[in-house]
């Protein structure tokens, strides 16, 4: 049966799911959007300020490229980005929304930093790195546990239940913390006399092992995703429960298992930082990149590598707005707009990448 559409009762735009851009089409939409942001951010410098764009961009850059160090320091904090991305993947792809990051990160930097405090003066070193890496990584898959059993148990929203944990976790560090400090003002470097538990310096840097460490999980969870057995159970899962669940899929297991390992690698992440970055610990060791992994995960759909890159995008511009704000006395609003319409821009270009417009036409048939 044919069906003809007059041109009023047609809207005058369609919004279409695509099948699938090109890769090239992906690339040019995502550099059209930078551009834009660009030219936007240009207007807004020049009207606001008055200084000239390029020259603000340029000092951008040079908060990350200046020289060999602050190159460095970006890819000290590329690397925790990433990892806690990584954690993440697994649980998005399962469509699990798991926003507690944040928490499974401290609870990990607890665990590592309370090992460091009991037993930096008793443990030989290789032991004491093991018992630190394994307790992290087990709080954070406790914390990653406990939201995907009610999920699994009594289908309650994980959404909510991960976000609440992120403030039980940050009130437990701030309890301890004040238990190790006493009446000193601030906790300060763990074992700072003996450095018992700090990372050995590699390639000049501690934090350098951090580096490495973020490169193998990089490729392992890549092929851990994309070839094994358990990330097939994860994609399925994530497309639809009842196709799962007719395969022969244990849904509930999946989730369980899955949240273990997006929790354990979260708690390696609280485990690089406090040994391999920071040697303490705070209500502020994650640093707010819990929530920020969130948009790693998705713009790169989850693959490992695209992870990489948009860590170091973010990176760069939180960076190059510390520079911006450092150089020109702008005050802090001012060059989070500038990178907050980059940000924006990149995102909305997702739009067009997974959608498209279709305008009313002088006539339109649709068969039945």
């Amino acid at each position: 049966m044919s069906v003809e559409r007059t041109q009023g009762q047609e809207p005058f735009v369609r919004i279409v799911k695509r099948d699938g851009a090109p890769f090239k089409s992906k690339v040019l939409a995502r550099a059209l959007a930078i551009v834009l942001a660009l030219v936007i951010d240009a207007v807004f410098i020049f009207a606001v300020t008055g200084l000239n764009p390029l020259s603000v961009y340029g000092v951008m850059f040079q908060g990350t490229f200046a020289n060999g160090i602050r190159f460095s320091w970006a890819m000290r904090d590329l690397v925790t980005l990433l990892c806690i991305g990584i954690a993440l993947a697994p649980a998005f792809k399962m469509r699990f929304w798991n926003i507690g990051a944040e928490g499974q990160v401290l609870v990990g930097g607890l665990a590592t930093a309370l090992v460091m405090v009991a037993c930096g003066n008793t443990l030989p070193t290789p032991v004491l790195f093991l018992v630190m890496f394994v307790t992290s990584i087990l709080a954070g898959a406790v914390w990653g546990f406990v939201p995907a059993f009610f999920r699994a148990r009594w289908g309650t929203n994980e959404t909510l239940f991960t976000l609440m944990m992120n403030y039980v976790a940050t009130s437990i560090v701030a309890c301890v913390v004040n238990i190790l400090r006493g009446d000193a003002s601030s906790l300060g470097k763990l074992n700072m006399g003996t450095q018992a538990g700090w990372f050995p310096a590699f390639l000049g840097q501690r934090y350098n092992i951090n580096i490495l460490v973020v490169a193998v999980l990089t490729v392992a969870m890549f092929l851990y995703l994309k070839y094994s057995k358990h990330g097939y159970e994860i994609s399925v899962v994530g497309e639809s429960e009842n196709t799962a669940r007719y395969a022969g899929i244990n849904v509930r297991w999946v989730r369980v298992r899955t949240m273990l390992i997006s929790g354990a690698i979260c708690g390696l992440a609280g485990f690089l930082i406090v040994a391999g970055r920071d040697q303490t610990i705070s209500t502020n060791t994650a640093g707010g990149q819990g929530f920020t992994a969130i948009i790693v995960a998705w713009l790169a759909k989850f693959n490992t590598f695209y992870m990489a890159l948009i860590s170091f995008l973010l990176v760069f511009l939180s960076r190059g707005a510390a520079e911006i704000a450092s150089a020109y006395s702008l005050n802090d609003y001012a060059s989070d707009i500038i990178t907050g319409v980059i940000l924006f821009c990149i995102l909305g270009s997702e739009f067009f990448i997974n959608f498209k417009m279709i305008f009313r036409g002088k006539s339109q048939k649709e068969v039945k």
